[in-house]
């Protein structure tokens, strides 16, 4: 796989506060291709308040993705919208938004074909590897990844316990990208821990940091 093309997405935790969130993506975005707004309990209003943050902090807009909300991703003029189990459909959103990037999360292969027969640009898959919000619940694992990999023709991006050393793993499978959490938004120096992501994608051979 080309590794320019690789992809390294920042999710926010619904933690931090947008102002916090958008401290930390000022510091980390030339390393990232795509910053997640995932804030569930969230107004439109103040999720349209965040993506101002984000735009102020110097976060180019081509950069932002929003979950769920089709409609805040529209009104504030962003790169893109990820969708959940019970969001719109794709094909719906890109019936009102064609030229937005829509992505779709998944956790079964039936789960991804529908995605894509749908109208998503891409998929996100997981949790891969075993992690800290999804306490007590094993991965599914690099072979769930592979048959999701195998099954669709869009891009699958891995969540789930990413780090610089087990990236590679998923790419060698044929993932186009990873998502990433606490692995950045967690580390004492998150610019630091966003460029060791980078540098997996760009030359692979990534250690833990």
């Amino acid at each position: 796989m080309d590794r320019e093309n690789r992809e390294l997405h920042l999710i926010s935790n619904g933690k931090l506060s947008l102002t916090e969130f958008a401290d930390i993506a000022a510091l980390v975005w030339p390393w990232v291709t795509a910053i997640h707004l995932r804030e569930r309990m969230k107004t439109a209003r103040e999720l349209l308040d965040g993506i101002d943050l984000l735009l102020q902090a110097g976060v180019p807009p081509e950069r932002l993705y929003v979950n769920d909300r089709a409609d805040v991703a529209a009104a504030a003029g962003i790169r893109g919208v990820h969708l959940a189990g019970h969001s719109l459909e794709p094909a719906q959103v890109k019936a009102i938004l064609p030229r937005i990037r829509i992505g779709q999360s998944v956790h079964s292969v039936a789960e991804a074909r529908h995605a894509e027969a749908s109208g998503a640009d891409y998929v996100m898959f997981g949790h891969v590897f075993a992690t800290e919000s999804k306490a007590g619940l094993a991965g599914r694992g690099l072979a769930a990844l592979a048959d999701v990999v195998r099954t669709v023709s869009i891009p699958v991006i891995a969540i789930g316990g990413m780090t610089p050393g087990n990236a590679e793993s998923v790419f060698a499978i044929g993932a186009k990208g990873i998502a990433v959490m606490s692995g950045i938004l967690g580390a004492a120096n998150p610019a630091h821990a966003a460029e060791a992501y980078c540098r997996t994608l760009k030359e692979g051979g990534g250690r833990d940091q």
